[in-house]
């Protein structure tokens, strides 16, 4: 009995060891075929390393990291995604009944709600999306400590969850335009390209903020009343014509004026201000590589203080 236990487990062994053979033949094809990134460590003196390539070859965890983050922000929700739209739609009504019935803001030729709308949906994926990368450090810190993967994909990811919301608003806005009877232009064409600036100053200030979080925990509890600020100081509720000419250069210094004023001006058709477009563009190619230069000098020490 034993005997022909044993022998019978020495065939199975015996039997199995080509497949097991195939086996690593075949993953170590996989392997080679997949051209899987090396992980090279270079001491401190080397200067901070970019690593850009990585970015490259982790390119589809981006896209995994940013739908999970789209899933858990809407899991268990009543509303779910309608909130993208309900949250900006409520401000802007109450806006339009200060600002408008009251104020007597004038924003023609463009009417105040869709003026206020066009500026609120930037403005609040902006802020969301900033609000979101800098704690998301914080909120996947097993994440971050145990796998190795191009960290800056993790406050990118919170970025373009936001552009997911940013889609969904932008249906609402195409509405609004539509009952107002706003005429379509070539213009409309650099939509894409002002939401893309939008992201650009999101990414580069959510990896900066999300970097330093890390190590001083009490800038994420400033980060409400900054947004708040800034958005007061942006005109996202106000025409920048309510402003002296005199006092024009400290909206010109702001980066998200350029942003605002050149998205309303592509949807409605508008002029465009080249003073504030090219702050805004200068401004956010300088933040997100000084931010990604910051925060690749700072990620080692990241799981250190988490």
């Amino acid at each position: 009995m034993n005997v022909k236990t044993e022998g019978t487990t020495e065939g199975r062994v015996a039997a199995a060891a080509p497949n097991a053979r195939e086996e690593s033949s075949r993953v170590e094809t996989a392997h080679a075929g997949a051209r899987l990134p090396h992980v090279v460590v270079k001491s401190e003196e080397s200067g901070v390393q970019l690593n850009l390539g990585d970015l490259w070859a982790y390119r589809e965890l981006l896209y995994f990291l940013t739908w999970r983050d789209v899933k858990v922000r809407y899991k268990q929700t009543l509303m779910g995604v309608a909130w993208v739209v309900v949250q900006p739609l409520l401000t802007m009504l109450i806006f339009t009944l200060v600002f408008n019935k009251f104020a007597r803001v004038d924003t023609a030729p463009v009417p105040y709600p869709l003026f206020a709308y066009a500026g609120l949906l930037v403005w609040t994926f902006f802020a969301g999306a900033v609000s979101s990368s800098t704690n998301s450090l914080i909120s996947n810190t097993s994440l971050v400590t145990k796998v190795y993967f191009p960290r800056a994909f993790v406050p990118a990811a919170a970025v373009g969850a936001g552009l997911v919301d940013l889609g969904i608003g932008s249906l609402l806005l195409a509405a609004l335009a539509a009952v107002y009877r706003v005429e379509t232009t070539w213009t409309a064409l650099l939509l894409p390209v002002f939401v893309l600036l939008a992201a650009m100053l999101a990414l580069g200030t959510g990896m900066l903020a999300s970097a330093l979080t890390v190590k001083y925990r009490d800038l994420r509890h400033a980060l409400p009343f900054i947004l708040q600020f800034w958005m007061f100081a942006s005109p996202v509720i106000y025409p920048t014509t309510i402003f002296p000419p005199r006092w024009r250069w400290l909206l010109a210094i702001n980066p998200l004026t350029g942003v605002l004023e050149g998205f309303r001006a592509s949807l409605t058709g508008l002029p465009f201000d080249p003073a504030f477009t090219a702050t805004s563009t200068a401004t956010a190619f300088v933040l997100l590589l000084v931010a990604y230069y910051v925060f690749r000098r700072l990620e080692d020490t990241f799981a250190d203080v988490i």
